[in-house]
């Protein structure tokens, strides 16, 4: 198998047929060897029966049906997972992504010997709080996380089979993709391209913190290591405090007044350490959930013409 293209489904049955025409005839122009594998990530809409069709139109269209919606990033794995290509094309199917960038990617990927190209947006797509939270969520990941992932990168890139390979090796029940793929190594290339906007996203303000708050916990202790020096600075001001009014008491015989800002600190330090609490509980929460073991996908059916012999 020389070329597998993989895509996630969610609510893409407006576009399948579009996105399935136009990977045909792109990777036509790579290799008559190819498979497009489609999973169903419990897509509200038709989009499953809509791949079924192409299914049955054509064989090489190979669809997995998750058993419910697992999230975009676990579904992108599982279809990595069942990628056989030697080189491995991944986009999403809501022709954001143009398929036709699959050429220009291969042309970088012989050029530089690389083993990763993936895009980047010339200029994020979206209204200003979109663009602007974008640009906040890699600037806060970038700081605080060990490992840096370039800004306004997209789903979209080509892989070699040894790339997806180990990145598979990663074993994560808790993770984000942008992650893992800077943490696999090997050379990666980017390339400036435009993403359209065909589709209301469907992460909401809600889900974006959410996203940041699991991208940083997975990918960096400094969070932890930011609780001691917080307590260590909290301690050193109140003990520089309390020498302060033991010096006054003292030699000065002034004993200071004010109960508003005893409570004022008392709240302060009450909110400082239900915060650093949460903090630790998360990643314990994320311990908890990685010794438990449980497959990050449950697949319900997989709909191929001729499956892998055991």
């Amino acid at each position: 198998m020389k070329l597998s293209i993989v895509t996630t489904l969610y609510n893409s049955a407006p576009y399948l047929t579009e996105f399935y025409d136009r990977v045909c005839a792109t990777t036509g122009q790579i290799s008559a060897d190819t498979e497009v594998i489609l999973v169903n990530d419990g897509s509200p809409d038709k989009s499953l029966d809509v791949a079924l069709e192409l299914h049955q139109k054509d064989p090489r269209v190979r669809v997995i049906d998750l058993s419910r919606n697992f999230g975009h990033h676990k579904a992108i794995m599982t279809g990595l997972a069942h990628a056989r290509g030697d080189l491995v094309f991944l986009l999403d199917s809501d022709l954001e992504e143009e398929p036709e960038l699959l050429p220009v990617f291969h042309e970088a990927l012989s050029t530089n010997k690389a083993d990763v190209v993936f895009g980047v947006q010339q200029k994020r797509k979206g209204d200003l709080f979109e663009r602007l939270a974008g640009t906040l969520y890699f600037r806060v990941f970038n700081l605080l996380s060990v490992q840096r992932i370039p800004a306004n990168h997209i789903t979209a890139r080509l892989m070699t089979r040894r790339y997806v390979a180990a990145l598979m090796q990663h074993q994560e029940r808790e993770f984000v993709l942008s992650g893992l793929w800077v943490l696999t190594g090997f050379k990666q290339v980017p390339i400036a391209v435009t993403k359209h906007h065909t589709s209301p996203s469907t992460y909401k303000l809600r889900q974006k913190f959410s996203h940041l708050v699991n991208a940083i916990t997975s990918f960096s202790n400094k969070p932890l290591i930011l609780i001691f020096y917080l307590g260590s600075f909290i301690m050193i001001l109140a003990s520089l405090a309390a020498l302060d009014m033991i010096i006054r008491r003292l030699f000065f015989g002034v004993m200071l007044e004010g109960w508003a800002s005893l409570i004022v600190s008392i709240w302060l330090l009450g909110g400082i350490t239900i915060f650093c609490l949460g903090v630790i509980g998360i990643y314990l929460a994320k311990i908890f959930s990685e010794t438990k073991q449980r497959p990050y996908t449950i697949i319900r059916d997989v709909y191929e013409r001729d499956p892998p012999a055991d």
